[in-house]
């Protein structure tokens, strides 16, 4: 896994935008970006978006009808590639704002990433997402989603490692572990954690080798072993010193 490895020169604040019901709040935010990146829905969100994410099986019916000159799509074909320095699908967590996170670091090596709309809680009522119901796809049984917090928590040590800061704008219930940032506020402290923990938890990863090149893992799910990966998120679930 080369993630330790890539560059660092890069400086550049990254927005990140999921379909969650608070995504709308991301229209008023006043905040300079170099790059916004919207999951799915989301480009309707922000006109001024720059990258648009999306998995194979999002549907044309909803891609937007117009994309300027200064906007990219970012398909299977960026997004894999670059999931995969990263060790892959099964340990980084396979679900959009994982997989924006992820591309984002390599492909833009921010400064800086904030997320909006992309807590994963699912209210019981009322809105799911922000242009009404839909399915809560972090939430399916999937092998590499068994412990959200778990592969935030992954997340945040690779940002760290790379000299970028993460930060939730969201102020409500969240599977993200990221610390809370407010429009015009300094970014808080960085969380501190458990190096030894991490250290076993990456040359875990490296032992079990679950690793899939093309990136759609549950063509082969006899390869992996669920208990496995329970007890290799249970390590990443407690790398925050509290």
């Amino acid at each position: 896994m080369g993630f330790e490895c890539l560059n660092m020169d890069f400086k550049k604040n990254v927005l990140i935008i999921g379909s969650g019901p608070n995504a709308v709040k991301a229209a008023d935010l006043e905040t300079a970006y170099d790059a916004i990146v919207v999951i799915n829905n989301a480009w309707r969100v922000r006109p001024d978006w720059t990258h648009l994410i999306y998995p194979f099986d999002f549907p044309k019916e909803r891609w937007p009808q117009d994309i300027k000159l200064s906007q990219s799509a970012i398909t299977e074909k960026e997004f894999v590639p670059i999931q995969n320095q990263y060790g892959g699908f099964i340990y980084a967590g396979a679900t959009m704002a994982f997989t924006a996170g992820y591309w984002a670091l390599g492909a833009l090596r921010p400064s800086h990433i904030s997320f909006i709309g992309c807590d994963m809680h699912y209210p019981k009522t009322g809105k799911t997402h922000f242009y009404g119901k839909g399915t809560p796809d972090p939430l399916r049984d999937d092998i590499s989603l068994m412990s959200l917090k778990a592969k935030s928590n992954r997340f945040l040590h690779i940002s760290q490692k790379q000299n970028c800061l993460v930060g939730n704008l969201s102020d409500g219930p969240s599977e993200l572990t990221f610390p809370r940032i407010t429009p015009g506020h300094s970014w808080p402290k960085t969380p501190s954690l458990k190096e030894d923990l991490i250290s076993d938890a990456l040359k875990r990863e490296k032992e079990l080798s679950y690793f899939d090149i093309t990136g759609r893992y549950w063509q082969n799910l006899d390869r992996y072993d669920s208990n496995e990966i329970k007890k290799l998120d249970d390590i990443w679930e407690k790398i925050i010193s509290n």
